[in-house]
């Protein structure tokens, strides 16, 4: 079960990087929602692995049948490896890019809620919260735990999901 976990979390969280890091390069900064719309997307395709390593586990090892809980924990174990593997280039990524994202985040939110027409103390309070999101982005506990929470539900989502669908031993059964 290690092995498989091991393997299709590893190509999930390859995936979800290569991808991600193509459209960081390729947009040039371009529309921040469609790009984060895009993230979560690749992230959902990707994470499809969770279900392609359950039902392999559950063909090869198990003979065609698995329990909800032994494949949910298969397909935690997988959206873990592949957070961690997320995580880890999300900081290369950072690191070789100076750390310049959270305050070209801050400063995009702060303008898009600007031309929105946002004002006076709103705007101000705004302004404070942008602030302090990048001083605490500045600090790797609270960065690593927030980048992996921006894959982990994705993972969990279709682990559940898999791991329903795939107790019953009738849903795409093994060729035997």
């Amino acid at each position: 079960m290690w092995k498989i976990a091991l393997v299709y979390g590893v190509v999930s969280g390859t995936i979800v990087i290569l991808s991600m890091m193509l459209g960081i390069l390729t947009s040039g900064g371009e529309s921040f929602w469609s790009s984060e719309i895009f993230g979560y997307l690749i992230m959902l395709i990707a994470l499809s692995m969770i279900f392609v390593g359950i039902r392999k586990y559950r063909d090869s090892e198990l003979g065609g049948v698995i329990r909800f809980f032994p494949a949910l924990g298969l397909g935690l174990a997988i959206s873990v490896i592949a957070g961690f593997i997320y995580v880890f280039v999300w900081e290369l990524y950072l690191i070789s890019s100076e750390y310049r994202f959270i305050a070209e985040y801050a400063a995009g939110v702060i303008e898009a809620r600007k031309a929105e027409g946002l004002s006076g103390a709103a705007l101000d309070t705004l302004i404070a919260d942008m602030e302090q999101l990048t001083d605490n982005y500045a600090k790797p506990w609270f960065r690593w735990p927030m980048t992996f929470l921006e894959i982990f539900p994705v993972g969990l989502l279709i682990s559940l999901i898999s791991a329903a669908l795939l107790r019953n031993p009738k849903l795409l059964p093994a060729n035997r």
